[in-house]
Parts: C-alpha cells; structure tokens; sequence
C-alpha cells in the first residue's frame, strides 16, 4: 500500500489537527464555477453544531463565505449600476461595506471613501446596493443589520495587478477606517471577496442573492460558521475576517 504522502501530496498526516466551523472547496485546476461555491454553502449549512445561537434560535454568531472574485456578477452587477466599462478581471477592486443605516451618516462615509481614493490616483466606479433579503433574519440581526453596499475602483495602468494593487486598496482601506466611525469593510481586494453576517447557517445563502445567481462562481470557497465564547456575536465579528478566517483555538495535539 502506498503511503498516504506519497498518494496524496497535499496531505501530511503529521500535521492532522481539528479545525470544526471551518470548511473549504477548491479546484485543483483553477476553474471557477458555481458549483464550488454551491458546495462550500453546503458545508456551512451543516454545520449547525458548532453554530451559536440566541436563546430565540433565530439569530446566529455569524457565517461567512470567502471567495475569488465572481468577474462574470461583478460584470451585470456593474452595468446595472450603469458601470459600462468594468473592465477584465483583477483590472478592478471590489469593496463590501457594512454602512450605517442612517442616511446622512452613510452618505458621509461614501463621500469620504471616494475622497480618499482619489486622493491615491485610483478612479472611483460607482455604488452598488447588495441585494439581500432581511426577511429570513432574526429580530437581533435585523436590529443590528448595516447598509450592506459594494464600490468598484479601477486599477491604475501603473499599479500592477495582483498583489500590488490588493497593497493599494489596503493602504486606502486603513486611511478609510481612520478617518470614519460607524462603517466597516467586509473586504477590499481584487482578487477575494467576503459575503458574511449575524447569521443562522441556513440564512447567509438565504440572505445574500449573489450567492443563489448561477453567475456566482469561483475556483475556491472557504465558509465559517461561529460559535462566540468571550465577545458578543456581531455583524463585524463573523468570519472571514478579509483574507483569513479561524477558529479561535489551538487543538492539535503536535502543538
């Protein structure tokens, strides 16, 4: 019989530790489909186990869904924003922004947003409201639920794509968070983006309608589902936290 790490290369039975609320799905092979993020939704929503919730039952500690970029959404997102010039992939950054509810407060912070990234020589595309539907949130949630909206940026012909341009939109992504109260960014990259909330298992797909459009694909999904021991659940608070998610435990015996 072969030995496990020669058969499977990616695996190493030395490192085997426990990673519960935690679930990945990838394509070796690179290619973004619907599927992949159809299956990561599918992990998540049986992890009901490890998921915290209120003494209600209705509203949970958080779930969240990191993935690649869905280009051909972002693409009929855009033009339903009348953004007609989009551009390819990795040419464009997109930003998912937890709001205030209130008006004046949220247009205040859009306003500061677009300052700053002018400010770096980066063309600001536009708004989009994310679509989603409140109605399958708890009572918490609701009461607590941001002004969920996505900006798109255009990459400078000057800023290579990649990691050098995810470097730009983080610089601009701290001087925002310096510089308002109130509003806090989900995630601002190129390449990934998170879809993630104060949310059941079974809500995150039911509230966000992105992740339901046959558009929505991706190489790689990562999911968490959260179980709040020392903090209060929060919107903010859900995994992933931009570009990594975790458990918040150490429990491998090697360690």
């Amino acid at each position: 019989m072969k030995n496990p790490e020669q058969q499977y290369p990616l695996y190493r039975p030395s490192f085997e530790h426990d990673s519960c609320g935690i679930g990945a799905v990838i394509s070796i092979q690179g290619i973004q489909t619907h599927r992949t993020v159809d299956d990561a939704l599918k992990i998540v929503e049986k992890l009901q186990h490890r998921a915290g919730k209120d003494a209600c039952g209705e509203t949970g500690d958080g779930v969240g869904l990191m993935m690649q970029i869905p280009h051909k959404l972002m693409l009929k997102a855009a033009k339903e924003c009348k953004i007609d010039d989009l551009g390819p992939a990795r040419s464009y950054g997109v930003g998912m922004f937890f709001l205030p509810q209130d008006t004046l407060r949220r247009l205040q912070a859009r306003k500061m947003l677009e300052i700053i990234v002018a400010r770096h020589g980066v063309e600001f595309l536009g708004w989009r409201e994310v679509p989603v539907c409140p109605e399958v949130l708890g009572q918490t949630a609701r009461e607590a639920q941001p002004y969920i909206m996505q900006c798109f940026v255009r990459r400078p012909a000057h800023v290579a794509e990649g990691l050098d341009f995810d470097r730009l939109l983080y610089i601009i992504r701290r001087e925002f968070e310096q510089s308002d109260i109130g509003t806090y960014i989900a995630s601002f990259s190129s390449r990934t983006i998170v879809y993630k909330g104060m949310f059941l298992v079974n809500q995150l797909r039911a509230f966000y309608r992105d992740l339901q459009d046959p558009d929505c694909e991706s190489a790689m999904a990562m999911v968490h589902s959260r179980f709040s021991t020392n903090t209060n659940p929060s919107w903010e608070r859900a995994h992933p936290n931009r570009y990594i998610m975790h458990n918040g435990e150490i429990n491998t015996i090697r360690g």
